[in-house]
């Protein structure tokens, strides 16, 4: 698209990620480096800032006129034509007036305006296939760097952005982006990158933030503080909106509203089905902020804390004082309620643990969860005995990940035993009963779940990675997106076959993945046999509303009808059609 300079309504189409309506101005960052404040000018200043850009232009230009010949007294010609690349870019003449430009139709400071159009230029580049062209962007960073910080330090400090209520627009966001953005700032997010299935979405939607991914060219095109909706029911993001626009949104947001309340009343009441069947909902979360929500939301207990993001912020894992005083705090304010302490799940997409000497060729198939911790026994001997001892404090179990097989299992509840001797010998308080769960996320752990159940307290069902390592579909990879299929037949005859084998050996068997935040999917796996359904903590007064609209039985027939059915598609439209007819009004 060219320089977005007119003022009329644009609609870009991506992947809706996280339901909810944003309405506010844009705040765009792009890859290589900081973007700089941004605010408005008004037709009188743009003189102004043009000159400013033509200043820090011309003192990068003596910067490196004085390298060069530095570089030349030192180790001769060569390497000294680096440079003299460098200001033949900042001497372009196509480069210079499309700043000129910028500046007076964006109507923005000058810093900004070349910010803009450089990044444009990057993403350009990035996006070439020649490696060696591709290579040059670090070259064309590092001018660009070099005028940002040669831009009058006396210059407007007016400030807009960041500081301000804004929908975010990146090429991409790393799940620590989401976990630690503002969320009182952050109304909502779009995306170049990611699919529906990843970590960053399934956080944006743990926590309410409407999400787009896959909106191709959002970094190039989008203009800073430009005013927007963003539909992450639809996967729409809508700029300089009209009032029409407007006035619809604001209506469909009122609707939403109306039925949000309506569920969040009825949030504190027993999630049983209509024929007595009990379920326990509870609430996945990530860090200790998100307490107090989780409290609100009628949740009881939390059902998978992802401990990965403790290392948020650090570069080292928290010792062992610093994990009981959280898992302490966690456990004390959801007391009477059982807390489910995840072991460190690091690795695949989500954060690394440590650097690895050389980049693994398939993360998802390599060093990630209890093969972490197992490899590095030191580590994980500290988290034991923290969640043990913070055991004492409240209600808390421990759940083991990325299980694969028996052994594993053994060897993790060896560590438990272990740590329990410790602390006995210590005199440091622990529940000697503490319950011991694994994770089933890999098809072999499903299949030979009849072999693991008799071995543990119970079993949680990660559907997320049980998706992706049974259809060979990465969940992260949109060009695989349409295979990722919570509804395959592969993998709801495996969540059954785990669910009849924990209750064979008197175990019960609960969902953590997106599937049990889904209240298109509650039918079916409530009619599966599902326990537990534990979900972020914005889900769980849907998903209680939903539980409390059907029957047990009637979702058990249609599971049994789900369960012979060849086709996705199928199997989604068996519950789906459950669950419009009970409680049509919760489904986007």
């Amino acid at each position: 698209m060219n320089e977005p300079s007119k003022k009329i309504e644009t609609v870009y189409e991506g992947i809706p990620a996280s339901p909810g309506i944003a309405l506010a101005p844009l705040h765009v960052i792009a890859r290589g480096f900081s973007a700089p404040d941004v605010y408005e000018i008004d037709e009188s200043e743009v003189e102004h800032e043009q000159e400013r850009f033509k200043d820090a232009l011309e003192a990068t230009k003596r910067q490196l006129v004085e390298l060069q010949g530095r570089l030349e007294d030192l180790s001769g010609d060569n390497e000294s034509g680096i440079f003299e690349a460098h200001v033949m870019m900042l001497e372009d003449r196509s480069l210079v007036e499309r700043v000129l430009a910028a500046i007076a139709s964006r109507r923005q400071n000058a810093e900004y305006a070349f910010y803009a159009v450089m990044q444009n230029f990057l993403e350009a580049m990035r996006r070439i296939p020649d490696p060696f062209l591709r290579e040059r962007t670090a070259d064309l960073e590092d001018v660009a760097q070099r005028v940002l910080r040669n831009f009058s330090a006396d210059g407007d400090s007016r400030h807009g952005g960041p500081d301000d209520r804004h929908i975010l627009v990146a090429y991409d966001l790393a799940p620590s982006d989401t976990a630690s953005m503002n969320r009182g700032q952050v109304l909502g997010f779009a995306t170049e990158q990611g699919s529906v299935n990843s970590h960053t979405a399934i956080l944006a939607r743990a926590f309410g933030v409407p999400a787009i991914v896959g909106l191709e060219g959002a970094v190039i095109d989008m203009t800073a503080l430009a005013p927007a909706i963003l539909d992450g029911y639809t996967g729409k993001l809508i700029l300089y909106p009209t009032e029409e626009t407007l006035a619809q949104y604001r209506l469909l947001n009122d609707e939403k509203e109306r039925v949000r309340s309506l569920v969040d009343a009825k949030r504190t009441d027993a999630t049983e089905t209509i024929d007595g069947r009990l379920l326990t909902v509870s609430a996945n979360i990530e860090i200790v902020e998100e307490l107090p929500l989780v409290k609100r939301s009628g949740a009881k207990g939390v059902g998978l804390y992802r401990t990965e993001f403790l290392l948020l912020g650090s570069e080292e894992i928290p010792d062992e004082k610093l994990q009981f005083e959280t898992y302490s705090r966690v456990a004390m304010e959801m007391s009477p309620h059982t807390v489910i302490v995840r072991t460190l799940d690091a690795g695949g997409d989500k954060l690394p643990v440590e650097p690895l000497t050389e980049p693994e060729p398939n993360p998802f198939l390599g060093w990630r969860g209890i093969r972490v911790s197992l490899a590095r026994p030191a580590m994980f001997r500290e988290q034991i005995r923290a969640i043990l001892r913070a055991s004492a404090k409240g209600k808390v179990a421990v759940m083991f990940p990325m299980i694969s097989a028996l052994s594993e299992v053994r060897r993790g509840k060896e560590m438990v035993l272990h740590c329990m001797d410790e602390l006995d010998k210590e005199g440091i308080p622990f529940d000697s009963n503490l319950p011991v769960g694994v994770m089933i996320e890999v098809p072999a752990a499903a299949l030979c779940a009849d072999f693991i159940a008799p071995e543990v307290d119970f079993f949680s069902i990660g559907t997320n990675d049980l998706i992706q390592y049974t259809v060979a579909a990465d969940r992260v990879n949109p060009h695989v997106a349409d295979l990722y299929r919570p509804t395959h037949p592969a993998v709801i005859r495996l969540i059954k076959r785990t669910i009849d084998a924990a209750s064979d050996n008197g175990i019960w068997t609960g969902i953590c993945g997106e599937m049990a935040g889904d209240v298109r999917l509650t039918p079916l796996l409530i009619g599966l046999g599902a326990e537990e359904l534990s979900v972020g903590p914005q889900q769980v007064s849907r998903v209680g509303h939903a539980i409390r609209s059907l029957s047990y039985a009637e979702c058990a027939a249609m599971s049994d009808e789900a369960l012979k059915h060849p086709r996705s598609q199928g199997v989604l439209e068996l519950s789906m059609e459950l669950a419009r007819k009970r409680y049509g009004e919760l489904l986007d």
